[in-house]
């Protein structure tokens, strides 16, 4: 349960609720024998009327409580996560994905430094075995679903790059694909960064933190939402100043 202690609460009504989600965690189960501690888990604990709002998740072919959750983060990924407390709200948060009126934000150092900022990644994502990939020629391509993603740089150094990171859409590991089709993978990223590249020191983990969600509430508030970078990110962030 130590992830558990990890996991803050940043914003909450009647409706809705906005978590905090640490490194580590997965948000939820792969299949049915997967005992992972993960944010359904946590979620199903907290708030034991929460766990049938929503559709299941398919995994492995087998259905698994949603829990309320709308989108996901990567295990390895830290920051902010919406999850709807009714079928109604549940409802309306999933449109406002569908329809881009969520802006969500990540913080992601970078190997290198991209050569246009403000930049814009248009390109589709496609499924190659377990990887997605920019790259769709061939025959083994399973699927090819638009997305695009912009960035601004926020701060450079000798090596890395950090990166403000906006996804429009909202594809499995987009923004790490993107950022490896334009030569800047992220620092950390054991599936998509190059391999044997020197990491800063202290970094244990993929450097992409979700620091900002804007978007408004079932009865309309707008809401801008921040979570600081973890106190990991930032000692590294230190170190290469």
């Amino acid at each position: 349960m130590e992830n558990f202690k990890s996991i803050s609460i940043v914003y909450e009504d009647e409706n809705l609720l906005v978590i905090n989600k640490p490194a580590g965690l997965i948000v939820h189960p792969k299949n049915a024998t997967d005992n992972q501690e993960s944010v359904v888990s946590w979620l199903i604990k907290e708030y034991p009327g929460i766990e049938n709002i929503g559709e299941p998740f398919i995994a492995s072919g087998t259905a698994s409580s949603r829990a309320g959750i709308i989108h996901r983060l990567d295990k390895d990924t830290s920051g902010l996560l919406v999850i709807a407390k009714n079928n109604d709200s549940f409802d309306y948060l999933k449109s406002l994905f569908k329809t881009r009126k969520i802006q969500k934000h990540y913080y992601a150092l970078v190997y290198g430094r991209p050569k246009e900022s403000p930049g814009i990644i248009n390109a589709p994502l496609g499924r190659i075995g377990l990887k997605r990939t920019t790259r769709l020629e061939g025959t083994r391509l399973i699927d090819s679903k638009s997305a695009i993603t912009e960035y601004t740089i926020k701060q450079s150094f000798n090596k890395y790059t950090l990166l403000d990171v906006a996804p429009k859409t909202g594809r499995t590991h987009q923004i790490r694909v993107h950022l490896q089709s334009i030569g800047c993978p992220i620092v950390g990223d054991l599936i998509y960064g190059p391999k044997g590249w020197q990491k800063p020191d202290g970094l244990t983990r993929l450097f992409l933190h979700a620091y900002k969600l804007e978007f408004s509430t079932p009865d309309g508030k707008s809401l801008i939402l921040e979570a600081d970078l973890p106190e990991d990110l930032q000692k590294v962030l230190s170190m290469l100043e």
